[in-house]
């Protein structure tokens, strides 16, 4: 009985000298807020929704990435920028293939944007010219108010004042709805214009006449 007692006394005095292991580790785990896009992974820890169209889809760690000068702030800016490129890609896309080419482009006739652009290029190369020197100011401008923003915190990723309509002065959730519906469409336009070229590519064919043969080909 004795040598019982003296047992249990030094098990308990080894035991209270041991590391205490994290009980709740695995609660904490489980209780982690999961992503609204992908249910099946936790929330990265910067998307927390603060930006409009954040649903925390970030699959492959991209927000966390602080380095080189690209930070999330960074990304942001550039994925609102390309969603705007890309909704007036589309629409600029579109409207030539069904209204024809714009006054002194005349040569462009292809309905296919890609042949169009070269067919542009070897009859006024110096409006491709134009075009890259606009698009080298606009990377100019955008590039330091990325940076000035950045840096003093104050400027919002793709914010550059320009509100004609004044969307920004009314109701502030109203405001929000829309800024999240801007990045909506341009994700799904980035998506369009993407297919646009990709098939124009692959078959030399404008995007409606494309979408008109897939329809007439799966008509019943």
């Amino acid at each position: 009985m004795m040598k019982l007692s003296l047992f249990t006394l030094c098990v308990s005095y080894a035991t209270a000298f041991m590391a205490a292991r994290p009980a709740n580790r695995n609660s904490i785990v489980l209780q982690a807020e999961k992503s609204q896009a992908l249910p099946f992974l936790n929330r990265p820890a910067l998307l927390d929704g603060s930006m409009a169209g954040d649903v925390g889809f970030d699959p492959l760690g991209l927000s966390g990435i602080d380095d080189v000068g690209i930070d999330l702030y960074w990304l942001r800016e550039a994925e609102i920028k390309h969603a705007r490129v890309a909704m007036l890609a589309v629409v600029g896309i579109v409207q030539v293939e069904i209204f024809g080419p714009a006054p002194g482009c005349e040569a462009a006739t292809a309905k296919c944007q890609m042949d169009s652009f070269w067919q542009l290029w070897n009859s006024h190369p110096q409006y491709i010219a134009a075009g890259l020197i606009g698009i080298m100011f606009i990377e100019t401008v955008s590039g330091i108010a990325t940076t000035s923003g950045r840096e003093s915190g104050v400027r919002e990723p793709g914010d550059f004042g320009l509100d004609p309509l004044e969307f920004g002065k009314g109701d502030p959730a109203r405001f929000q709805r829309l800024k999240a519906q801007e990045i909506a469409n341009g994700r799904l336009a980035m998506w369009a214009a993407a297919g646009l070229l990709v098939q124009g590519c692959s078959t030399h064919d404008g995007g409606l006449e494309n979408f008109m043969t897939a329809l007439s080909d799966n008509a019943f």
